[in-house]
């Protein structure tokens, strides 16, 4: 890997902020990142070369961070989502069940052995998508809070279950080494809350502030590599340490400082490097040269909105079914898993892509359908905000 090839990447990233810009189209900035790496990638110009050591470990940090920083995103203090929790996880476990019959059957119909890992991806939702739409369209009431519930529920469910669903001839190892990861995140969140209530951090995040040290940055890099190293070690993705810290860090409480300068590594480099990495690692062509492949991509993505609408018996109000459908973070990470570790057949994991892709286009529609039946009013307070700084 040279500069050249940084220079490359950060130039077609900002395809990302281009797509996105139309804030009434609610379009993610990762979908360009995406159709970039598509671009310049295998299936595309093959100017870049996804199988680069160097990138690939860069891609893998950049992975790390992304989902840190969708840990982070979690409502998990968030006084106003608790009472809606009981019912956003009964929703979760009905839709659950409904993709482990939808998943096994789409398995058995395309003649594949991945029957458990499409019921994860059916049953996933994306908290990384659902609440900066809902902050952005400006929804609130307790149907939404109760959705938010659901995809916190949904997102933390699946991203433990997929090391698991993956390669089941090794969940029994997969299961030890998650147990292992989500251990060790635990002790992180004591021993932060132990610190939290004794003023530590708060010292540490004056003097961070005072000197211009960037402290409670170093020691949460300190901490995600660390994790991660773990994972590696016990043959666990970096998908679930990010993700695990994040939650961690969530649980005790985001510094806004702390949250701009992730906000910045990851946004401005290391997300936008992973993205376009993955997307040059996809080979669309086998997609286009098997159309079992891409109809499979279609039935899932399909089957994941209509698995969420079930709710609807429950009482949820129907866009705000099909927004909870939103994937992202789960089916990302079970396409770079598997392209990584030749888990799927060629061309399967760009059938993962297109269907997470189908289920944000109707994601984004149900959120304008849900703004425009008056649902969305001007939020009292952004659902994912982090404490002021003091």
């Amino acid at each position: 890997m040279s500069f050249d090839v940084l220079a490359l990447i950060s130039a077609v990233a900002l395809l990302g902020p281009l797509v996105a810009g139309r804030q009434s189209w609610h379009l993610p900035v990762v979908l360009g990142e995406l159709l970039a790496g598509l671009v310049i990638g295998t299936s595309g110009f093959r100017w870049l070369d996804p199988g680069d050591p160097e990138l690939t470990f860069f891609a893998t940090i950049g992975f790390a961070l992304v989902m840190f920083v969708a840990g982070t995103h979690v409502p998990i203090t968030n006084a106003a989502v608790r009472p809606a929790l009981l019912t956003g996880a009964a929703r979760a476990a009905v839709v659950g069940v409904v993709a482990a019959a939808a998943g096994f059957g789409i398995a058995a119909v395309f003649g594949t052995e991945h029957g458990a890992l499409y019921a994860v991806l059916i049953a996933s939702s994306s908290a990384l998508v659902v609440l900066p739409l809902v902050d952005s369209i400006g929804l609130t009431g307790t149907s939404v809070l109760q959705t938010l519930a659901q995809v916190a529920v949904a997102d933390i469910a699946c991203i433990v279950a997929l090391p698991l669903v993956i390669n089941p001839s090794q969940a029994a190892h997969a299961a030890m080494g998650t147990a292992a990861v989500a251990g060790s995140a635990t002790l992180i969140y004591v021993l932060l809350k132990v610190s939290d209530k004794r003023g530590w951090l708060h010292r540490l995040h004056k003097e961070s502030k005072h000197r211009s040290f960037a402290l409670e940055l170093r020691v949460n890099l300190v901490l995600l590599f660390a994790l991660s190293a773990l994972a590696t070690r016990t043959q666990v993705s970096v998908m679930l340490a990010g993700f695990a810290l994040g939650l961690a860090i969530a649980a005790v409480g985001e510094p806004r400082r702390l949250a701009k300068q992730l906000f910045s590594i990851t946004e401005g480099f290391f997300g936008p490097l992973f993205f376009v990495w993955l997307g040059a690692s996809l080979n669309l062509r086998e997609l286009g040269g098997d159309r079992s492949l891409m109809l499979l991509g279609v039935t899932l993505g399909v089957a994941a909105v209509i698995a969420h609408c079930v709710t609807r018996l429950l009482g949820q109000p129907l866009p705000l079914a099909v927004l909870a459908s939103a994937q992202l973070g789960v089916p990302v990470a079970a396409a770079t898993i598997g392209t990584q570790s030749d888990m799927l057949r060629p061309g399967e994991a760009a059938a993962l892509i297109l269907g997470a892709l189908i289920t944000i286009g109707f994601t984004t529609v149900a959120g304008t359908v849900a703004a425009r039946r008056g649902s969305g009013t001007p939020p009292s307070g952004n659902v994912n905000a982090a404490p002021a700084d003091s």
